[in-house]
């Protein structure tokens, strides 16, 4: 775990001058945004990706299908909007075509682009290299290199089971069975299944390894594929435990509206619950495969209130943040903000199942650790977690890692604590391009104008 030389700029975290009293409007999911590009490149006709969300993961994944010869048209406009919906918004129409190479593609840091493209890559008619960040070499990729070779697709990748690594397309690939361990991430099982309907048996993907990590996900997947109108059987359905079937067949081109990202808005309810105010988000979901909707539960437990409405969900914080003894290994990607909130709590919290955040976009559990203590904290990693013992936090530099979760954690710390600054904030905008605007909005306008000035 390093830090980066490139961007050492500090952003004075702001602290909240009373009980915020907001509504923030989140952009889309970035998760359902990647999946919508693939299934929607991967069509047998043209389809919708509305109120997407523009951030540098999924601007990457749709130049990176571009590059495959995939037409992706964006527009604004008042007719952005479905048919019986009002206001407009962003609308990408998805053209899908014949995939070819030779081409490179640019994965960034982001895990869906680096996972979900080789099993496409495999479809296309000739060599697609894949490049990345410097951290994209270190992340793991070797259930989607192993199952890829299994079903029949070449790939070069030096032996290293992850980038870079070139994928040579042959037109197609046969599908059928295949063993592979996802305990590292579950977007392992995900990429396989979100090319399966193209794949000339479909696919049986079966996980062998410990226990899989962010099912939440693997659920929205399904879910997706089957609004594709794809063939899915799943365990939840009385398959076998840990098996997936994905029957081949035509996918259809849809006009699908994205969520609000839940794990994006988790800031900002935290916000309610630190300073004991009142934070709004509108069009939350009534029903959703998004780990994010687990906040309305954990953060009640340490010391909030929620309602659902048709306007979205209202997060009211009591005053109080009690600490929390939890297992998230479904929702491991809300770990930042919890052991934040944790850091600010009237107990001790214990966080658990999440191991395998030590392979995310930094190591976070040593990231979490060191930057949290270097502000006076009292954190201790576990095998599969973190042990935080809350302790009076003095200002610093909350380094980030390139991370945009940790970006978001030393700004929800930095409200109750004066002098806190954010190395790289800018990083948040791999998946929520804005933020420290719309931070310093959450917070009133005599807050916004003293960032500002």
């Amino acid at each position: 775990m390093t830090e980066s030389p490139a961007h050492s700029a500090l952003w004075p975290a702001p602290t909240a001058p009373g009980a915020v009293d907001a509504t923030v409007t989140v952009p889309g999911s970035k998760s359902v945004t990647n999946r919508g590009l693939v299934l929607a490149a991967l069509s047998s006709e043209p389809g919708w990706l509305r109120r997407p969300l523009r951030s540098r993961d999924t601007l990457l994944m749709a130049q990176a299908l571009r590059t495959l010869g995939v037409g992706i048209d964006e527009t604004v406009s008042s007719s952005s909007a479905p048919s019986g919906e009002t206001g407009g918004g962003e609308a990408w129409r998805i053209i899908p075509a014949g995939l070819r190479g030779p081409a490179t593609v640019d994965v960034g840091n982001a895990g869906t682009v680096m996972r979900f493209l080789p099993p496409v890559a495999a479809l296309a008619d000739g060599p697609i290299r894949f490049d990345g960040d410097p951290r994209s070499y270190e992340r793991p990729l070797g259930g989607v290199i192993d199952g890829l070779r299994a079903l029949g697709a070449r790939i070069d990748d030096d032996h290293r089971g992850a980038l870079p690594m070139t994928v040579h397309g042959s037109g197609g690939l046969d599908g059928g069975r295949v063993e592979i361990d996802a305990s590292s991430s579950s977007q392992f099982v995900s990429a396989l299944l979100l090319s399966a309907p193209r794949f000339n048996q479909g696919v049986e993907v079966r996980h062998v390894g410990d226990t899989l990590p962010s099912m939440p996900h693997i659920r929205m997947t399904v879910d997706m594929l089957r609004i594709a109108g794809a063939q899915v059987d799943t365990p939840e359905a009385g398959g076998e435990p840990n098996v997936w079937r994905v029957t081949p067949g035509a996918l259809l081109g849809r006009d699908l509206t994205v969520e609000p990202d839940l794990s994006n808005a988790q800031p900002f309810l935290a916000a309610a619950l630190v300073t004991g105010g009142r934070v709004t988000i509108p069009d939350w979901p009534e029903h959703t495969t998004q780990p994010g909707d687990a906040l309305r539960e954990i953060f009640t437990e340490m010391g909030g209130s929620c309602e659902l409405t048709e306007q979205g969900l209202t997060f009211t914080g009591s005053g109080r943040i009690h600490g929390i003894d939890i297992d998230l290994s479904e929702v491991g990607e809300l770990t930042p903000g919890i052991a934040a909130v944790a850091a600010l709590a009237d107990s001790e919290s214990v966080l658990r199942g999440v191991a395998h955040l030590r392979l995310h976009e930094t190591d976070r559990l040593a990231a979490l650790t060191k930057e949290i203590n270097g502000l006076g904290g009292d954190v201790t990693e576990t095998a599969d977690g973190l042990h935080i013992r809350p302790r009076p936090l003095r200002g610093g530099v909350f380094h980030t890692y390139d991370d945009h979760r940790m970006a978001t954690a030393g700004a929800i710390i930095g409200l109750a604590v004066e002098g806190v600054q954010v190395e790289n904030v800018a990083t948040t905008a791999k998946t929520l391009p804005d933020f420290p605007e719309m931070w310093t909005d959450m917070l009133g306008p005599v807050t916004a104008t003293a960032r500002r000035a």
